[in-house]
């Protein structure tokens, strides 16, 4: 796996998320209220809604379309059996985002 820097956390305001292009693939990068940091894939897998653009909840993302939720740790869909890929993701020591994926 690889790590890919992705930006400042700052660039990411506190119970939202940005969409950003992580080693040539878009993907949603949510910080919570507490400055936890996830990543996942950037649309809904269920009608292809942004997911960057959903209310953040805790460790869960809601989609704006179709009010589904995905948890950001595991990527599960609550009662829908559609699923969200999730990726690792950190703030390093610098204070910038990591997401680690990929075969290196």
């Amino acid at each position: 796996m690889l790590d890919h820097r992705v930006g400042p956390l700052t660039a990411v305001p506190r119970g939202e998320g940005r969409v950003f292009l992580v080693g040539g693939q878009r993907m949603a990068v949510f910080r919570t209220h507490a400055d936890g940091v996830f990543a996942t894939q950037e649309l809904c897998p269920h009608l292809g809604g942004p997911l960057a653009d959903g209310l953040i909840d805790g460790g869960t993302v809601i989609c704006p379309l179709h009010d589904r939720v995905y948890d950001l740790r595991s990527g599960g869909g609550g009662n829908s059996e559609c699923r969200v890929q999730t990726y690792p993701a950190r703030v390093g020591p610098d204070g910038v985002i990591v997401v680690t994926f990929g075969i290196p």
